[in-house]
């Protein structure tokens, strides 16, 4: 999506602002103990209360309101009865709309206590987000995001998944530009226009470099069950700094 009006924006905010904060609500409510069913049934609350659709369910007839993927699960896992343990690392992905607008998120949450490669896995997908959303600006190339998101992976002696990208977002969950990748592509000459609006999610790898469906249909796994873990945000592209829309109140 390209916004051009003050509509459009108004409206990518409205549902920006909506998916951050379902994530911030389901973050804080994640402990020991419960199913990560229950964990979707308040993501599936919240979003009703803010008067937005689950885009999963919408788009995609997904079995599920958000998608919680635990531990070997890199990405799309379905809200099930697996029980949340201490020690876990929890990745949940918010995607909705309202009024005709898209917004997507999502986080790595990690129920302490954990191991301190595992914390430092974490900080490293941050920071990956961190340095992409910097060279978002007008006029850069995409293959810049992908650039230094794997420039930061492989400083911290990790990898990038390269069979999963972000994407454009707003009047579709998937939008153009398609395929914004997380390793750099020297053949992608694509540039980043004013009012872009793309969905930028690293995912930073421990050992291995894509996935594999499971039987289910829509569950990601590394082929050796390694930790994978990522964190999203839709941002706007400007003439100067990039617009974050999905944070919370």
């Amino acid at each position: 999506m390209i916004i051009k009006t003050k509509e459009q924006m108004k409206g990518m905010q409205e549902i920006g602002k909506i998916v951050a904060s379902v994530l911030k609500e389901m973050g804080e409510a994640l402990e020991p103990g419960m199913t990560t069913a229950q964990l979707d049934e308040i993501g599936h609350q919240a979003l009703a209360r803010y008067g937005a659709v689950s885009a999963p369910i919408a788009v995609y007839n997904f079995p599920g309101y958000t998608c919680i993927s635990v531990n070997e699960e890199v990405a799309h896992g379905i809200p099930s009865g697996r029980i949340i343990q201490v020690g876990d690392m929890v990745n949940i992905d918010v995607s909705a709309h309202k009024n005709g607008f898209y917004g997507d998120t999502a986080a790595t949450f990690l129920i302490p206590p954990v191991k301190m490669k595992t914390k430092r896995l974490i900080e490293c997908s941050k920071s990956a987000l961190a340095s992409a959303i910097k060279v978002v600006c007008a006029g850069n190339r995409l293959s810049e995001i992908g650039l230094v998101v794997e420039k930061e992976a492989h400083r911290n002696g990790y990898k990038t998944i390269r069979n999963l990208c972000g994407h454009g977002v707003g009047d579709t969950l998937h939008d153009e530009p398609e395929s914004i990748y997380n390793y750099f592509e020297k053949h992608d000459k694509r540039i980043m226009l004013p009012g872009m609006v793309l969905a930028i999610e690293p995912f930073i790898a421990e050992k291995e470099t894509y996935v594999l469906e499971e039987p289910d249909g829509w569950t990601l796994k590394t082929p050796k069950r390694t930790l994978t873990a990522q964190f999203e945000h839709s941002v706007v592209v400007t003439e100067n700094e990039p617009i974050i829309l999905t944070l919370p109140e």
